[in-house]
């Protein structure tokens, strides 16, 4: 089971989605991601009316941020504003994580691509366009080289096409939701940053793999883009970015000690004397 997007207020409602679909680009549509948001969207107005018509507060973990992320940015602004009192955003970065880079590689053998895995690779908007996250004898892969990569790895045709159509796009589009936003994440994790193939065998060997700081699989620079995508533009109100240190991916949702301060963070924006527009 996939991480679920929560509604919450007072009580939390689970909104599961296909973590094989991703969020479509601006002006295209997928079918199951909208049949999603129009879910998602009657759920959030009915804990609204069964509460009072008090707005909600949505939680995601992980991938659930952003399918929270298009389900806020693809709806009316009145509406968000009117339903939507705070969003909490878990281990999610900005850009994506190399460690995906590492699963996609012929020796694992994948044998099915979908665009809910393409969605998490490292994107320029993170990872800058010139640092190099894979090297090999011949040349070096960054953000910017994911299409040269993709297609060195083996990966079919069509999967370096939904890349180039679908998640590119819709990675250089990410913008704040344009509510009052809290992000949670970890830090301290050794996680990968770069993939280094020294011997002529190119993407097929095996790789030296040089770790840096993350949450054991997003990495740092995804985790600190969100202070400048989400919190660096002028419309967006209110943001605030809290790491745990030497916390994993999992460990936020799931650590008594990081739960206790992601619950603290959820109960503080719940609480009626609570305007976070202010904050």
């Amino acid at each position: 089971m996939p991480p679920a997007i929560t509604a919450t207020r007072p009580a939390s409602r689970p909104a599961p989605y296909d973590f094989r679909h991703a969020p479509a680009p601006p002006g295209t549509a997928n079918r199951e991601v909208s049949r999603f948001r129009r879910r998602l969207r009657q759920l959030v107005e009915r804990a609204s009316r069964t509460n009072g018509d008090k707005p909600v507060i949505l939680v995601s973990h992980s991938q659930g941020g952003y399918f929270a992320l298009d389900f806020l940015n693809r709806s009316p602004l009145p509406w968000r504003r009117r339903f939507v009192k705070h969003f909490v955003m878990a281990s999610t970065g900005a850009g994506g994580f190399v460690l995906l880079m590492q699963t996609l590689l012929p020796s694992l053998q994948v044998r099915m691509i979908f665009p809910g895995t393409l969605s998490a690779l490292p994107s320029p908007v993170a990872f800058g366009d010139d640092t190099p996250l894979v090297v090999t004898t011949n040349r070096s892969y960054a953000a910017r080289d994911m299409l040269a990569f993709l297609a060195a790895a083996g990966l079919p045709p069509q999967a370096v096409w939904l890349y180039e159509t679908r998640a590119l796009p819709v990675a250089l589009s990410l913008g704040p939701p344009l509510v009052p936003m809290t992000c949670v994440n970890g830090g301290g994790v050794p996680t990968v940053e770069k993939l280094v193939y020294p011997c002529p065998g190119g993407l097929g060997a095996a790789p030296e793999v040089v770790y840096g700081d993350g949450d054991g699989v997003v990495n740092l620079a995804s985790i600190l883009a969100l202070d400048t995508v989400m919190g660096g533009d002028p419309r967006q109100e209110h943001y605030r970015s809290m790491r745990i240190a030497n916390m994993s991916h999992l460990g936020v949702v799931s650590d008594a000690l990081a739960l206790e301060r992601l619950l603290g963070e959820i109960l503080y924006a719940a609480t009626p004397a609570v305007d976070a527009r202010a904050m």
